[in-house]
């Protein structure tokens, strides 16, 4: 539309000049002593326009010659910088596909060529970090901070990285400490702490970062209930020795952490440090009605195994469970264990016969050899030895 109105003024300006070039009778005089010309003055007005015409082509063709030196010059250079961007696309592109010693030569062509300086550095010190080469990039590291301070943080997450798989991790620590001082705790920054702190064993730091990664949906739920729970672990084999503690840190640990081996490790814990009412306790409650870790037949066997005061009333809860969930053979062998104990011998070999007819385990075999011992039956002792020691050679 735009081009059809300009179409249109052009055609009446022509109108406009023919109209106006018939009604013109005037003329220019020309005086050069001796000589004068006299010319219309419509040819004086086209003479002078093609005049100007003339002098611009003329201008325009002495600027476009003296200036060819300088337009090579510039194409020369655009050439130089676009060859320059092929080379610094080649570098990220085989950086991503492994290739780190193609990709750790491309990247220092691009240095060298002064495309992006700052970032092929960069590209250059991550594929030394790759190929294991830790002077190369502390050296690209350094060239990249050099050229440009805004690179300072991406060679800080670097150095973290690198220090992470040396298993430096004091070290990382410490990059990783100036980094979120400068940048703040993000969540690629969170990642390489946790590493870190998994590897000098702050298990309590540890804890902290996974809740927060977890929050921020930065780790899947199950990695990080894995991470956790491994941490958890620790945590009480490292407060074994000491019952106060370890009682101290069961109970401060969410209801949500706690799983079938975190349940296990825990009761384990409190029954080789003695304290067996807390651990009838834990042992308990997860088996009352299952807990969210499930029915653990480790625990039946552990609870089966508790000494000391009020037997009586552990044969009663382990009866309880027995008529919720009838035909566990793990808590038929602990009931007979507790009433070999007890010293209720018939009921006992009976607990412990019927675990043997839902599962044959060798344990069960042993404990029924135990029971023929204390009974003076020889040979029925002898008889679930054997077959104790049969079911272990398998």
């Amino acid at each position: 539309m735009k081009g059809l109105f300009w179409l249109l003024v052009l055609f009446g300006l022509a109108v406009a000049v023919a109209l106006g070039a018939r009604v013109n009778d005037g003329y220019v005089l020309i005086v050069l002593p001796p000589y004068r010309a006299e010319v219309s003055l419509n040819l004086f007005l086209v003479a002078l326009a093609a005049f100007f015409l003339v002098l611009h082509v003329a201008l325009r063709t002495l600027a476009l010659t003296f200036g060819l030196p300088r337009r090579a010059k510039e194409y020369r250079q655009r050439r130089q910088r676009e060859r320059a961007g092929l080379v610094f696309q080649d570098a990220v592109r085989l950086l991503f596909e492994g290739r780190f010693g193609q990709a750790l030569k491309k990247a220092g062509e691009a240095y060298v060529a002064g495309t992006f300086r700052g970032v092929a550095a960069l590209v250059a010190a991550r594929a030394a970090q790759r190929m294991r080469e830790p002077e190369k990039q502390q050296e690209w590291m350094r060239r990249a901070v050099a050229d440009d301070p805004r690179n300072e943080a991406a060679a800080l997450m670097l150095e973290a990285e690198m220090m992470n798989e040396l298993r430096r991790f004091d070290e990382a620590l410490a990059v990783l400490g100036r980094f979120q001082g400068k940048q703040g705790r993000h969540i690629a920054a969170l990642r390489l702490e946790l590493r870190a702190r998994q590897g000098t064993g702050d298990w309590d730091g540890v804890l902290k970062l996974a809740r927060q990664l977890e929050k921020r949906d930065a780790l899947p739920p199950e990695v990080a209930r894995e991470i956790k729970t491994l941490a958890h672990l620790e945590n009480i084999r490292r407060r074994r020795a000491d019952a106060g503690q370890l009682q101290d840190y069961l109970r401060g640990i969410p209801a949500v952490d706690y799983g079938r081996r975190l349940m296990l490790a825990g009761a384990r814990a409190l029954v080789e440090a003695d304290a067996l009412p807390v651990a009838q306790k834990l042992i308990e409650s997860a088996l009352d009605g299952y807990s969210e870790a499930g029915w653990q037949p480790e625990l039946v066997t552990l609870y089966g195994g508790l000494t000391g005061p009020g037997l009586t009333a552990r044969i009663a809860r382990a009866e309880d469970w027995l008529r919720q969930y009838p035909g566990e053979a793990a808590l038929l062998l602990a009931l007979g264990r507790m009433c070999m104990n007890q010293r209720l011998w018939g009921k006992a070999q009976s607990y412990i016969e019927a675990s043997l007819a839902t599962e044959e385990t060798r344990d069960a075999h042993l404990a029924l050899a135990e029971l023929c011992d204390k009974l003076e039956r020889g040979d029925e002792a002898n008889r679930h030895f054997r077959a104790a020691v049969g079911l272990e050679a398998r």
